[in-house]
């Protein structure tokens, strides 16, 4: 992902960077232009997934959750953002989250996910908080 600026385009994760560094100066490429969706709902969507990781309990989070990813997953299968595949060693279904790239979901159904999600973390992961205090420490992230 890039984001046009007055000297060029120019990469806006570590990892874009890290892909931007392998093109060979002077060398030409085609490349596909697309508008992505809203990038400052896309990084509340992080903070807002960070905060509730932080507000949960540490041995919680050590059990259950080692790594923000690992949360983030539960989580995004907890709100029904999932997809079902067949496990043939153990004879039963699997959940696996849905990619929310922004190739691979619209605006519009980002916005669904993000309010399935916000509904989980506050009635099931954050539900020892008020919504008022979550909105506080949310505004810290």
């Amino acid at each position: 992902m890039l984001q046009n600026t007055s000297h060029g385009l120019i990469p806006l994760y570590d990892a874009d960077y890290e892909e931007k560094k392998r093109l060979k100066i002077g060398e030409v490429y085609e490349c596909n232009i697309k508008v992505m969706r809203n990038y400052k709902f896309h990084q509340k969507y992080f903070a807002l997934l960070d905060c509730a990781y932080s507000l949960q309990n540490e041995a919680r989070i050590k059990e259950l959750y080692p790594t923000k990813e690992n949360f983030r997953d539960t989580v995004q299968k907890a709100s029904g953002f999932f997809e079902l595949s067949w496990d043939e060693i153990d004879k039963r279904w699997d959940k696996k989250s849905k990619s929310i790239r922004f190739d691979k979901v619209d605006n519009l159904e980002f916005e669904e996910i993000y309010k399935n999600v916000r509904h989980v973390i506050d009635t099931v992961f954050c539900s020892h908080i008020s919504i008022e205090d979550f909105e506080k420490y949310l505004s810290n992230f």
